[in-house]
């Protein structure tokens, strides 16, 4: 009777029997019938900015939000928090956001949703909210080009903010003339003290850590943990002098997937896997623990998880194509060669397009180089943190903040 009770009603079933992408396509058209529409004409920006995203989940674009939030009021720029993790798909949850006044008529709107369920969360916030406003969509994609869907969302706002030219130049042909770049400022908003502790995460001392941090939520093929974890044990066999730290988000929601991590990893002594989660601080401290951190990406819109390493002083291997060179060159990383291919994805969300597929020999080579001389490393990280402080900094954020026509105390 039990099992009964929860088994699936049959339209949810025969939804479930629809392809993916098209139950994607038909939930976003449904949705946009039934949202609220915003003004046709750009309406005056006035008070400060109201900023709505994932702010309860740990996500990219949660965590975007909170360093919007963060960054506006590092800049003295009155802000308004609206939490809309609840009204999207499942995600890992994340501390809640603290509850916040509605903003007043006239602050400009900054909506982290990305384009196909931006019309879903306008339909299941107040109708009233976007009445008058203006609306922008601070959006993030990691491929040349958006999928047609996305010109759905396109309807619903009035400008869109981005974190890199990378991904500015795959959104311009939807809202030509109404894409600005406004990269995360991580420089600004997070703390970049953090000291390493390996005694606390049990590693050894005398041993060249390496950390390789990615959610299984964010696409597997596109993260590419299976080409870092090839790359490292080719670079390093089983040398118990050589570890690398897999550390991974959502493993339960993504159980065929991490299958695949465990495999690849089932056999090495010197590959730790880490799925706990952690706080900011607690993970700062994990990263400044790390000697390298290796990214073999296939694609990225930012790189949150390059940057912060890069504040840290932390040398980086990274893939050298798409949005993470927004903030890195050769002399402040180390760049893997690459190819572009067409971009496969079992979860067919990233389709009909080219990404990177990373030169291991290249990423073998930079991880022994490295690896093998301490001071080489110390370069490296110091020149990361150099660059990433001038990249990432609030001053896009302030840019943006007095193109609506704001001031800006700070």
């Amino acid at each position: 009777m039990a099992d009964e009770a929860f088994r699936p009603s049959l339209p949810h079933r025969l939804w479930r029997l629809l392809p993916a992408q098209q139950r994607r396509r038909l939930a976003t058209e449904i949705t946009a019938l039934l949202a609220p529409r915003i003004a046709r004409d750009m309406p005056p920006a006035r008070h400060g900015v109201a900023v709505a995203g994932e702010l309860s989940r740990l996500s990219g674009l949660g965590e975007g939000a909170r360093l919007m939030l963060r960054g506006l009021e590092s800049l003295g720029v009155a802000s308004w928090a609206i939490d809309v993790g609840d009204y999207l798909p499942a995600a890992e949850p994340g501390p809640r956001a603290a509850p916040a006044p509605a903003p007043p008529a006239g602050a400009p709107l900054v909506i982290h949703v990305n384009a196909p369920l931006l019309p879903l969360v306008l339909m299941r916030l107040s109708r009233a909210l976007p009445r008058g406003r203006r609306v922008i969509g601070y959006w993030a994609w990691e491929l040349p080009q958006v999928p047609p869907l996305w010109r759905v969302g396109a309807r619903f706002v009035h400008e869109v903010w981005v974190p890199s030219p990378f991904t500015a130049a795959a959104i311009e042909p939807l809202l030509p003339g109404r894409v600005r770049v406004v990269p995360h400022p991580l420089a600004v908003a997070r703390p970049t003290a953090a000291l390493p502790d390996r005694a606390a995460w049990g590693l050894p001392a005398d041993a060249v850590i390496v950390l390789v941090a990615l959610n299984l939520a964010s696409s597997f093929e596109r993260k590419n943990p299976l080409g870092a974890i090839a790359a490292f044990r080719a670079a390093f066999g089983n040398r118990k002098d050589r570890i690398l730290v897999l550390k991974l988000g959502n493993p339960d929601h993504f159980p065929a997937d991490f299958a695949r991590v465990a495999a690849a990893v089932a056999d090495a002594p010197n590959i730790r896997v880490d799925t706990n989660s952690y706080a900011d601080a607690a993970m700062q401290t994990l990263t400044a623990t790390a000697d390298i951190v290796l990214s073999l990406h296939r694609s990225e819109g930012l790189g949150l998880v390059l940057g912060e390493a890069m504040l840290l002083s932390k040398p980086v291997i990274a893939t050298g194509w798409s949005g993470n060179m927004a903030f890195m060159d050769d002399q402040s990383a180390a760049l893997v060669g690459y190819r572009l291919v067409p971009a496969r994805d079992a979860r067919d969300v990233y389709h009909g397009s080219t990404w990177a597929e990373p030169d291991q020999a290249d990423a073998v080579a930079h991880l022994r180089r490295l690896a093998d001389d301490a001071s080489a490393r110390a370069d490296l990280g110091a020149r990361a943190r150099r660059q990433a402080l001038e990249r990432l900094g609030t001053g896009p954020l302030a840019a943006a903040v007095r193109g609506l026509g704001l001031d800006v105390p700070q």
